[in-house]
Order: structure tokens, then C-alpha cells, then sequence
């Protein structure tokens, strides 16, 4: 096959950036294209790296891509390169300086361009339509893009713009042909999940979104991703108690606990609504998990802040958590109206202290399992283990479930699963019975 058919896609950054490059690959593939996704490899031809822009760690990773793969073009490897993305969004013209050797940049919107500019025709009538790179029983359905929102320390609206939701019935169709290519699990993901609806209905319509989606014939699972606590659209909890397919799951940013950061970073909520929230999911929806991520090092954030986030993290004991050190982003409030005043090494000290606080809080969770049976997802094999997933773990950030291979499994295929043993982040276990439908 001609070089000038090949097209290698790296993608960085989160599972909305993945969603817009599977968007890309359908349309090339529809033109004629052999397209890999983030080959170790490229064979030639043209390579597109779509780009992460919102943290230093995953702008330098970026640029690093970037640089690697203009030295593979000059070394006359690959014909092309193009970048896309966030990072051209936010930096389109220092980057069209730095980088010569880069054929064309697009940001996060235009990237439709992409086709038209290899000299094909974009198809609207494939608008829905995307070249999975997940495993083929899940995706992840981008229900809005942009955020409202104005914390201090993010630069997503810098990058994304005003919260822009999707039409319901366009998020329908685009269930339903994702069933009918085999998905049965949903990740829904949004900068904002709890903005959901305002722009286009005057009123959160979350709710109605997911028991629309949860309709669908043959969707098992539906999950979702980055809820905001402020304005919490309460009336999704009742759809996930009631509706089987809706997992007892929940992504919620919560960022820190202490009124003094809360305010310093703008979260429009105090620590006391913090706790209200909390305890008023976990009573709507009995066994929910919660999963939280949490930012230390910003600015004037002092040791009684962190002592306070350990005390709330101890409190609540949350099933999931993650935690990142503050980055000091061009734009934002905070890098105009704050010193980034707390040292690097402080700052990787206090990720370091909140993660060894979660470990065993995380352990106890899995403990709790043991003796249990889940309705378990296989992804799939790996180390003499099938690796799956219960309706509370979200892929590739939360535990897995490792099953010997003693057993035949089906990857993409639901079985109850009896848990027998655990380490700090995830379990083991055995079949029982016969394969759930």
C-alpha cells in the first residue's frame, strides 16, 4: 500500500481528546486510509498527534511527542505531521514559530479541517460515527464540551470555551449505533457533568440524558465522569438507585476541603456543603462509590490546609481518589492574582502524604469484598490472568478484578465473579455458575 495511505494517530491526554480521535479515524477510513491508533512504529506516511495542553507534566509529554516525531520527519521517515488538539489551541501561534517541521495545526474545534486539507471529503453522514480504540464492549460518550466554571488554577475554559452541551437525541443515536457495534458499556464524560442542559434547556437534564441512554436495548452499564459539587443535579440520583444499568458510581472533583482553599480557588462551594453533598448521595444511593480527585500546592496553601484534607480524606474514606500538584498555567486567575509560592518538592511531598493516607483506605475497601459475588466485566488477558472490572471501577484508573485462566472466559462478556482475596488496589477472584447473558 502507498505511504500516502498510511496515517498513524497519537493520542495524548484524557478520554475526551480519545473521543475526537476516533472521530478522525472513521472519516480517514472512510476516504481510503489504513489508520493505526498510538503505533510504537509508524510506517510513514502522515502522522497526527492530538495534543493535551492543561497541565506543565502534560505539555512537555506533548511537545516531547512533538519533537520526536519532527526528527522522524526531517530523518525522512514519515511525510508528514500534523497537530491537533488542546495544546495547539491554547499555544496555535508559538507553536507555528517553534515548530517548522509541523505540515498544519488545528485546535480543539477545527479538526474536522484535517480532511479536507489531505485533499478528501468530510462526511457528515458519519458524524456519530467513530473508529473505537477502547476495547470493543465500552467507549466513552462525550456528552458536552467547555466549562462555565471559573477555579482558579484551570485552564479548561481557556482551552475549551463556554460549557456546550450536546443535544439529547443526537447523544441518543449515537447509543444506539454504538450498540449496534457491540458496546455495552457507557463511560460518559463531560468537563462538567452537573452543567449538563443549561445551555440548550434552561435546567439540568442529566438525569433525563441517562435514562434515555439507559433505555437503549443492550446497554448493561452506564457510568459517569466529572461532576461538579457546586449546583449538584440531585435528581440523578434516583436513576442510578433505581435503573440496574446505571452503575452506583460516581466521578465528583471534589479539588480540597478546607474553606480557606475552597475559596482561594474559587470552588463556589464551602466544606460543610462538601460534607451535606456527600452524605446526601451515599443516603440516596446505598453502596455508592464515589471517586474523587484532589489538588494540593496551590498557592498559600498552608500545612493546617493539607492536615485538614487528611483529616476530610480519613473522614469520608472514599472509595477512589486521586491527587495532583498544582500547575501554574498561563491565563488562569491563579497565575495572575497568586505567587506559585509553595516549592516543587512541597508539593510532590503532600501528593505523596494524601496517596499513603489513601492506600489503606483503599485496602479496606477491597477487604470488604472478599466473600462477595460481582457482575464483572473481562477486558482482557493479561499475566496468566483475565483482568475485568466490577460496575464500580471506571478502566484504567480504578481496581481490577484478576481472575486465573483456570476457567475459559470471553473478553467483552459479563460473569458473576465470587472475590477471594485482595491487595491494596485490587482483587482476585473465581467464576461461579454460568456466564450471565
Amino acid at each position: 500500500m502507498k505511504k500516502s495511505n498510511l496515517v498513524d494517530i497519537i493520542t495524548m491526554g484524557c478520554s475526551k481528546n480519545l473521543v475526537d480521535t476516533e472521530h478522525v479515524m472513521r472519516q480517514l477510513e472512510s476516504n481510503g486510509y489504513r489508520v493505526k491508533h498510538d503505533s510504537n512504529e509508524p510506517e510513514g506516511g502522515t502522522v497526527i498527534i492530538n495534543t493535551c495542553g492543561f497541565i506543565g507534566d502534560a505539555k512537555e509529554e506533548s511537545i516531547n511527542t512533538i519533537l520526536q516525531f519532527a526528527e522522524l520527519k526531517q530523518a525522512k521517515k514519515i511525510d508528514k505531521l500534523i497537530v491537533m488538539g488542546c495544546l495547539s489551541q491554547r499555544y496555535l501561534e508559538e507553536l507555528k514559530l517553534e515548530l517548522p517541521e509541523v505540515d498544519h495545526f488545528y485546535g480543539k474545534f477545527d479538526f474536522k479541517s484535517i480532511i479536507s486539507d489531505l485533499g478528501k471529503a468530510y462526511r457528515p453522514d458519519l458524524e456519530l460515527e467513530r473508529t473505537l480504540t477502547t476495547p470493543p464492549h465500552y467507549a466513552y460518550v462525550k456528552i458536552s464540551e467547555g466549562c462555565d466554571r471559573t477555579c482558579s488554577y484551570c485552564a479548561i475554559p481557556i482551552i475549551t470555551g463556554k460549557h456546550q452541551s450536546r443535544p439529547i437525541e443526537e447523544i441518543v443515536d449515537e447509543g444506539k449505533w454504538l450498540v449496534s457495534q457491540g458496546v455495552k458499556e457507557f463511560q460518559l464524560i463531560a468537563q462538567d457533568l452537573s452543567y449538563y442542559g443549561y445551555d440548550l434547556y434552561k435546567k439540568s437534564k442529566l438525569a433525563e440524558l441517562t435514562q434515555r441512554l439507559s433505555d437503549i436495548s443492550g446497554v448493561e452499564w452506564i457510568r459517569l465522569h466529572y461532576a461538579y459539587p457546586a449546583h449538584f443535579p440531585f435528581d440523578i440520583l434516583p436513576v442510578m438507585r433505581e435503573r440496574d444499568n446505571v452503575c452506583n458510581y460516581l466521578d465528583i472533583a471534589l479539588q480540597h476541603s478546607s474553606d480557606h482553599m475552597l475559596k482561594l480557588m474559587r470552588r463556589n462551594v464551602a466544606a460543610n456543603e462538601t460534607r451535606d453533598l456527600l452524605a446526601r448521595i451515599r443516603d440516596e444511593v446505598p453502596g455508592i462509590h464515589l471517586r474523587t480527585t484532589l489538588l494540593v500546592g496551590h498557592p498559600e496553601e498552608t500545612e493546617e490546609d493539607i492536615e485538614h484534607l487528611k483529616a476530610f480524606i480519613s473522614e469520608q474514606k472514599f472509595e477512589r481518589l486521586g491527587v495532583f500538584a498544582y500547575s501554574h498555567e498561563e491565563s488562569t486567575y491563579a497565575y495572575t492574582h497568586y505567587k506559585d509560592n509553595i516549592p516543587d518538592e512541597v508539593k510532590q511531598r503532600r501528593v505523596d502524604e494524601i496517596m499513603e493516607l489513601q492506600r489503606p483506605i483503599s485496602a479496606k475497601h477491597n477487604e470488604a469484598k472478599v466473600g462477595q459475588t460481582f457482575k464483572v466485566i473481562i477486558d482482557r488477558e493479561e499475566n496468566e490472568y483475565y483482568v475485568g472490572r466490577t460496575e464500580f471501577d471506571s478502566p484504567e484508573v480504578d481496581p481490577e478484578v484478576l481472575i486465573s485462566e483456570d476457567t475459559k472466559l470471553e473478553t467483552g462478556h459479563f460473569y458473576p465473579v465470587n472475590i477471594t482475596s485482595f491487595d491494596d488496589y485490587d482483587l482476585f477472584g473465581k467464576t461461579i455458575n454460568l456466564r450471565q447473558p
